[in-house]
Parts: C-alpha cells; structure tokens; sequence
C-alpha cells in the first residue's frame, strides 16, 4: 500500500488537523469531528449542515464558509458520521432560524441524520431536510433503498447556502434545496478501483482494459462492465444515460467531476466532449464546473450532473461563496 498517510487509524483525525492549519478561517473540532464556520452562528440566517464518509474530499468539509454550509460532519473512510456529531453541528450554528441538514441517500447516513434530528427537535432546534438522490445508474444498490447521492449534493449545498446567506427563511431554503435535487441527475465511471486505507488493496478488482459505467462513489458496482472505450464513447453513454432519465427544458449547470485519481487534462477533454453533445441535443449550458470535488479517493474516473435551473437557481449559483475548494465573488 503506497499512500501518503502514517496509518489507517489516524487518517481522518490527520486530515482534519491539517485542514485547521492550512484554514484559520474554519473552526475544526478533531475531538467531535465537526468542520465549521468560524463565525457560526450567524445572525439571521439558518445554519446548513451536511457530512458523510470521509475520502470524497473535498465534500463535505471543503464546502464549509460563507455562502455555502456552515458545517460538515466528516465520518470515518466511507462511513456515516454519527448522530451526536449531527447534533453538535446543528446546536452550533443554529441562530434562532432552524437548520437545513442536507443529506446523501445511503442508508447510514439518512439513519443517522434522522436520530439527529429528532434530538435536535428535542433541545428546540427547527429542522428541515434535503434528501439527496441524483444518480440515474442504478436502483436500490447495496447501500441505498433508491437511488444514490452524488454529484448534485454540490449543487444543492452550494444553492441552498446562497439562498441562507441571502436570509431566506428555513422553509424557503429548503423548498429551494429539494427542488435543486428533483431537477439533478448524475452518472458516474470508473476507470480503476478505489482502495481504501483500512483495506490497504482494491474494493472490487477492475481487470486491465476495462472499465466499470454506473459505479458509485463508494466503489458500489454499476450498470455494466466494457472494455476500454474513448473519452467520445464515454461521453455519448453518460449523457445519454441521463438525458433518457429526465430531458431539460431550460437551461444547464453542468458538473464535470473527477474521481480523485484523473487529471484536469483528461477532465476538461471530457468535458469538450460533454459539451459537444449538449449542444447537439438541443441543450443549453448555462454554467459549467470542472474538478475533483466529489470524489472516490484513488479512483480514477469521473461523473457528469446536470440541473435544469430558473432564473433565481442561476442567481443563487452565481452568489458569492468563500469555501476551501469553491470561490468566487468574495
């Protein structure tokens, strides 16, 4: 195993240490586990919290500052946070406004933020929920009843944190989270397996010459196995893949996300190839993102979201954000 850790049982506490020296601006709690905003709560404004499994870096913590979360709950190495971690993030950065816990569908995590959430309601903390569940490839898979979370819990966090910073009030915020993940959709491949630091070897074995279309970001199997094919043929499965799903009738934000182990050149090539066949559909792209943000660990490989917005998702999308790993307007 080469990776560039001192073992698996520190790797996550490691990681957050890190991320406090290399942020100021961040307040992070190894103990509890607990990424937040420095300056959380903020007066007048409801606190959104998200979390999952450590190693989709950087979701969830790199999302955490002004206009996007308040606070991000990272869990061990592709596994749920707990729901005392839920309920410290909640209690710290509620103001009076309630919460908005935006949650990816897999099974732990939806357990978790639901007990969370019931003790939030005990201690007088007013909740909302987004569920999200963008990916087209697969159904009822071996960690989720319905589909997975995926590339659209970026857009939903960075949306809705616009529409909080901006003082809507909780049942707004959320309408405007849930509407951003029914018009999501996500399809993801792997070109090579993840391994995870525990494990020290692949997840799943990917022969030479092949690769995997529909996985999730956890190494979760997909539709099919192919042998190698180019980045045009991938481009023509994967969106036609969610374009069969839901067409748009509006315009685009398009999210084209790396694994964790593909370079940018290789991305923005695929991303040329995206574009090409949006265009041709007929589909018009009103923003494009490129990047590793959410990720598999080591895996390479990538994923493509698209979200029909309106007028007002546009404008919140274009909202400035200050987060370790997506800024603009600030």
């Amino acid at each position: 195993m080469r990776m560039l850790i001192n073992g698996p049982e520190t790797v996550v506490d490691d990681a957050l240490r890190g991320m406090a020296a290399a942020h100021p601006d961040l307040l992070v709690d190894v103990e509890n586990r607990v990424i937040m905003r420095r300056d959380a709560p903020v007066a007048g404004q409801v606190g959104i919290v998200s979390g999952g499994g450590s190693g989709h870096e950087p979701l969830h913590g790199g999302f955490v500052g002004p206009g996007m979360l308040s606070a991000a709950c990272p869990g061990e190495v592709f596994t749920s946070p707990v729901p005392a971690q839920m309920l410290r993030a909640a209690g710290a950065v509620d103001s009076g406004q309630g919460v908005l816990f935006i949650v990816k569908n897999y099974t732990g995590d939806v357990l978790n933020f639901d007990m969370a959430a019931e003790l939030a309601e005990e201690e007088g903390i007013r909740l909302g929920r987004v569920l999200v569940h963008d990916d087209v490839a697969v159904v009822d898979s071996l960690f989720t009843a319905g589909r997975r979370g995926t590339g659209a819990t970026l857009f939903v966090e960075k949306i809705a944190g616009a529409a909080a910073a901006a003082g809507a009030p909780l049942e707004q915020v959320e309408e405007i989270g849930q509407r951003v993940n029914d018009t999501s959709r996500s399809f993801g491949v792997a070109l090579s397996a993840v391994t995870t630091p525990a494990k020290g070897t692949p997840t799943f074995e990917l022969p030479p010459g092949e690769l995997e279309l529909g996985i999730g970001i956890h190494g979760e199997p997909g539709r099919e196995r192919r042998s190698m094919m180019t980045s045009r043929e991938i481009a023509e499965y994967v969106v036609a893949a969610v374009l069969e799903d839901r067409t748009p009738t509006g315009p685009v934000l398009v999210l084209v996300n790396g694994m964790g182990a593909t370079p940018l050149l290789e991305l923005y090539g695929f991303n040329a190839e995206v574009q090409r066949i949006l265009t041709e559909r007929g589909v018009s792209v009103a923003r494009t993102l490129v990047g590793n943000y959410v990720t598999s660990l080591d895996m390479a490989g990538c994923s493509v979201t698209i979200c029909q917005v309106d007028d007002e998702l546009l404008r919140l999308w274009d909202a400035p954000v200050r987060t370790a790993a997506l800024r603009w307007g600030i």
